[in-house]
């Protein structure tokens, strides 16, 4: 496998947050808080999900509440639909609904694993998060890699999971064949660390800061 078909990981370990780019997926904004801000990017951002769009510069509100999820503005004025109908309050949201921001930035929200507390935002809106991203994973205990339908990334052509999971504040690696740390042979898991190489049968992952 050649540098350009590697998955490249960015930590943030400050933000709470880490950039996932899967060769031939696409590019994630991976966010560990259980509550995430988005907003508009900019110079001085300071949200959890800046989006390169017309939004308020805090707009939303997601957070994790038990297994599942809810959203609420994070001020007054800030426009947000969930299937067509404007919001008032803190209302909880469920796997395949439509949300929308602002005037046009749209997703999708999924929470495909019924097991795991992890969600994805899918843009449906020709709108990137910066630094860009085609979407945003939601992460709990755990983001599931792997080519099932149920997996928080779908990678069609693997041919098993990859498992990213927290354990005492920092992040870990795990999969079902043998794989390798930094050069190092792992087998199942290892732990991450900033600028890892991780490598497997049929994928290759690299860390770097945002």
């Amino acid at each position: 496998m050649t540098n350009s078909s590697k998955a490249r990981v960015s930590i943030k370990p400050a933000g709470e947050r880490f950039l996932l780019w899967v060769d031939a997926v696409g590019g994630y904004l991976v966010c560990l808080g259980d509550e995430v801000t988005i907003g508009q990017a900019g110079p001085n951002s300071r949200v959890d999900v800046p989006i390169v769009g017309d939004l308020s510069r805090a707009h939303a509100r997601i957070r994790r509440s038990g297994e599942g999820y809810v959203i609420e503005s994070a001020g007054p004025g800030r426009v947000i639909r969930l299937g067509g109908r404007t919001l008032r309050g803190t209302t909880a949201i469920f796997d395949g609904e439509e949300l929308e921001l602002g005037p046009s930035v749209r997703f999708r929200f999924r929470q495909p694993n019924r097991l795991s507390s992890t969600a994805r935002l899918d843009f449906l809106s020709n709108h990137r998060t910066h630094p860009s991203a085609d979407g945003i994973v939601l992460m709990a205990e755990s983001c599931i890699l792997g080519p099932a339908l149920n997996s928080h990334i779908v990678c069609r052509d693997w041919s098993s999971d990859m498992v990213l999971y927290r354990r005492d504040g920092r992040l870990h690696c795990r999969g079902n064949d043998q794989i390798e740390v930094d050069g190092r042979v792992c087998k199942g898991s290892g732990l991450l660390l900033p600028n890892s190489h991780v490598v497997g049968a049929d994928f290759a992952l690299s860390l770097e800061t945002i």
